[in-house]
């Protein structure tokens, strides 16, 4: 380790970022710091599975803070091995696509590289993301979902859930929370003026999803206004935080039953809750990653 490099590591307004990089403790934006993994790592490498995705813009439903760096390398590099990253070989790569000066993998390539960590949940979500954005396509994942390809089969289970119209990463998740609990639902449904999340189909329920922001200032004003005027043309709008969602989601599968008229069964819940169980916003989905990332997270 040279002089120089001795001295930032002892500074404390230096941070290390991987062996022999540092930046300044006051850099909180994410792109600088991959710029400084880019230099530390081979030319033929790009960032590619939640790297290349949070690069571009779709976000899970839950924050992962001890997230890799992920980047795959073309099958001639020698695999780097350094804290905090996670470097893959892929057979086939499609070209770097660069974002911000930083080379980024596919939006086909990069699904396929979540598909092999992420739950069916977060994947849902992701694909929702990427098409939604206009990055792909439906049939550009199915066709990236070849045989004997790592992460092919669940992305081409996933990617039969998926729903380009969705908005937000939590629409996903209470269009797929109906959805696994046997309910058809329609996304973005018309009514008059307005697009509600959800429709219950064949009835005049509008479930959708309410964040924190609808729950402040202007926000809510407007949603007041918005639900009295769905009621007077008869529709019934039914809002869920997340924290429903994930604690409580019997008692939304208990007001779709109510609204289709049918007999409530807790048990049909059961492909929702086995779906949770792998995603990013429960305990036991968090364990799991970390568990699977360990060698490149605990060090």
């Amino acid at each position: 380790m040279s002089q120089a490099t001795q001295k930032l590591a002892r500074s404390q307004a230096w941070r290390r970022v991987t062996h022999g990089a540092y930046v300044p403790v006051t850099m909180t934006d994410d792109r600088a710091v991959l710029r400084v993994w880019r230099d530390a790592l081979p030319s033929e490498t790009s960032f590619t599975h939640l790297t290349s995705a949070l690069l571009r813009g779709w976000q899970l439903p839950a924050p992962l803070p001890f997230q890799p760096v992920f980047a795959a390398l073309s099958c001639t590099c020698a695999l780097p091995r350094r804290a905090g990253l996670r470097a893959s070989r892929p057979l086939t790569l499609e070209p770097a696509t660069q974002l911000a000066g930083l080379p980024v993998a596919g939006p086909t390539d990069t699904l396929v590289a979540c598909a092999r960590d992420l739950g069916l949940l977060d994947l849902v979500v992701l694909i929702d993301a990427a098409v939604h954005a206009g990055h792909c396509t439906i049939p550009d994942i199915e066709a990236a979902c070849r045989p004997r390809r790592r992460g092919a089969p669940a992305l081409r289970r996933a990617v039969r859930y998926a729903d380009p119209r969705a908005e937000s990463p939590w629409e996903s998740m209470l269009r797929m929370l109906h959805v696994l609990c046997g309910i058809r639902v329609e996304s973005q449904f018309p009514v008059g003026s307005y697009r509600a999340d959800l429709r219950i189909t064949g009835t005049q329920r509008l479930p959708e999803y309410d964040g924190s922001h609808h729950r402040a200032g202007p926000q809510h004003a407007r949603d007041l206004i918005r639900e009295r005027a769905l009621q007077r043309e008869g529709w019934q709008r039914f809002g869920y935080t997340s924290s429903v969602m994930v604690r409580d989601a019997r008692s939304v599968l208990r007001d779709a039953d109510q609204a289709l008229g049918r007999k409530h069964d807790p048990m049909a819940a059961r492909p929702w809750f086995a779906a949770l169980a792998n995603s990013c916003v429960t305990t036991t989905g968090r364990q799991r990653l970390r568990r699977r990332w360990a060698p490149a997270i605990d060090v």
